[in-house]
């Protein structure tokens, strides 16, 4: 049978255990968090890219950070990766309008005058329709459409495969190149793509959704669905479409926001 000492002794080392215990938390919290604020601080404080450049707007550190996940995207792609679709059912009947840089127009646009111009070799330009566009056979996805700004929606397009697109126009020797680069008819909006990523199986030329033809809001007459991309690469109401060999100027890239964008 224990005794009073004995057992008041046998609380007290109890509660000098728990009181150890929190002391060590509390101060491993502090130690990291007081850590995470140096480098919070540290980042701020540091030099940020010069102003002009296909990226802009990062600081250094961050911009290098973000060039070295681009690698390791790279790495893996493969367009046997196939991002996962759902039945139309799952659609947005309503779906989200988030920017509308390069459509603000869009009240004063008329896309009867649109034609898609494709930039060759020679300053030679490749002038396409609507209608020559929804003559090639039609691809539909369902897939959820996500945001940089945290949001998504599960939504249903169609249009061309742009792999479609490119071998219909005889422009295979262009995939040969390392990117990209398109533009709203206003100048406005502009990105660029690498090349594997453009060429995916589910990458779209897309001019309907939700089985109609796009309203003016969301892109017509014309726009890109590239689920392998954020929503910032999906650019609306495309005007021109460029190869090249070095990076074209990115809209958002200019801004801070990473190049490549993959998910």
């Amino acid at each position: 049978m224990s005794t009073p000492n004995k057992k008041i002794k046998k609380e007290l080392t109890v509660q000098q255990k728990i009181n150890r215990r929190n002391f060590i938390s509390f101060a491993s919290f502090t130690i990291l968090a007081g850590g995470a604020f140096e480098g919070w601080r540290w980042l701020y404080k540091s030099p940020q890219e010069a102003a002009g450049g296909i990226t802009s707007g990062a600081h250094q550190p961050l911009r290098r950070a973000l060039n070295k996940t681009e690698l390791v995207f790279r790495r893996i792609f493969s367009p046997n990766h196939l991002v996962k679709t759902y039945p139309k059912s799952r659609a947005a009947k309503h779906v989200r309008v988030n920017s509308d840089i390069g459509v603000e127009a869009a009240k004063k646009f008329d896309p009867a005058s649109w034609t898609l111009n494709v930039i060759k070799k020679g300053g030679e330009v490749l002038q396409v329709s609507l209608h020559d566009l929804m003559a090639l056979p039609k691809t539909e996805i369902v897939y959820d459409f996500k945001c940089v700004e945290g949001w998504d929606q599960i939504s249903h397009w169609g249009g061309v495969k742009f792999s479609d697109f490119i071998k219909h126009f005889q422009l295979d020797e262009y995939t040969k190149m390392d990117y990209v680069g398109m533009e709203t008819p206003d100048k406005a909006y502009y990105l660029g793509l690498d090349m594997p990523s453009a060429m995916h199986p589910q990458t779209l030329l897309a001019y309907e959704m939700n089985d109609k033809l796009l309203p003016l809001q969301n892109g017509a007459p014309l726009r890109l669905i590239i689920p392998v991309k954020y929503g910032i690469k999906n650019i609306k109401r495309i005007g021109t479409i460029s190869f090249s060999n070095s990076r074209p100027k990115d809209y958002w890239a200019e801004r801070g926001y990473d190049y490549y964008s993959g998910l």
